[in-house]
């Protein structure tokens, strides 16, 4: 596995900081050296699950780009309680924003496309209406999402979460003033991929059924690129994630 937390990535034999090798839990609520107390599903799992003792080296990280090495100091029913000793800052971001805008596919589909934008070091994630997508998530949805970015950030070691923004039209979302100078969308009949491999970038999917011709060109006259990634359909989950990579 490359880019594994504790695992060798490219030109890397060694992990990049002491944190790399604990494993990691989110708290939503500022770190600092000292003493913290988990609760809840985080807790539950270091003491059921992992049976962590007193002493065990943990890594704590709440999204605010940096990651916090932790030791085990008690393990009560509910709670474990953790004594942070320091604050790392490893470089594990793609440095720039990387928004990625597509209709949520239906069923586990979804969670599988967040868990990889994640691990790919997607920035933002635009949930799409178009005229032909089917799936429109709701409050309860976004929330799982929210639950499959932080489980994605645990696993792959990345320190700032993905953000899961609204649902958007793709009408309004297209012509959206605030996108980046670079935007690319993906559709059958547009151009080979020619663009910087850096700076800040939009990138937008269709749904199962792809942009109508009148999205599209509307899209095109708003500045966006149209970019053909291959003569097969591709699922709106694996064209999202291939349009990443190229952007990277």
């Amino acid at each position: 596995m490359i880019g594994g937390v504790g695992r060798p990535v490219a030109g890397r034999t060694q992990p990049a900081s002491v944190a790399d090798m604990a494993d990691r839990f989110y708290l939503n609520s500022p770190l600092a050296p000292g003493e913290v107390v988990l609760s809840g599903p985080e807790a539950h799992h270091l003491a059921t699950v992992l049976r962590a003792r007193p002493g065990d080296a943990v890594c704590l990280f709440n999204g605010d780009g940096a990651e916090y090495p932790a030791v085990v100091t008690a393990v009560v029913k509910k709670r474990v309680v953790v004594r942070v000793e320091g604050r790392l800052t490893p470089d594990r971001e793609v440095g720039h924003r990387l928004e990625v805008a597509a209709p949520l596919p239906k069923g586990d589909r979804g969670d599988f496309l967040i868990e990889k934008l994640t691990e790919l070091g997607a920035t933002h994630y635009v949930p799409l209406r178009t005229r032909r997508s089917v799936v429109h998530p709701r409050e309860a949805k976004l929330e799982r999402l929210e639950r499959a970015v932080i489980e994605a950030s645990k696993q792959c070691g990345r320190n700032v979460l993905l953000r899961i923004e609204p649902p958007a039209d793709w009408e309004e979302y297209g012509r959206r003033p605030t996108l980046p100078a670079r935007r690319w969308l993906a559709h059958f009949g547009g151009g080979a991929w020619a663009g910087q491999a850096t700076g800040d970038v939009a990138l937008a999917v269709g749904p199962e059924g792809g942009f109508t011709d009148e999205e599209v060109e509307r899209a095109r006259a708003a500045g966006w690129g149209i970019v053909c990634l291959g003569p097969r359909v591709l699922r709106v989950e694996t064209a999202a994630l291939a349009l990443a990579m190229l952007a990277q």
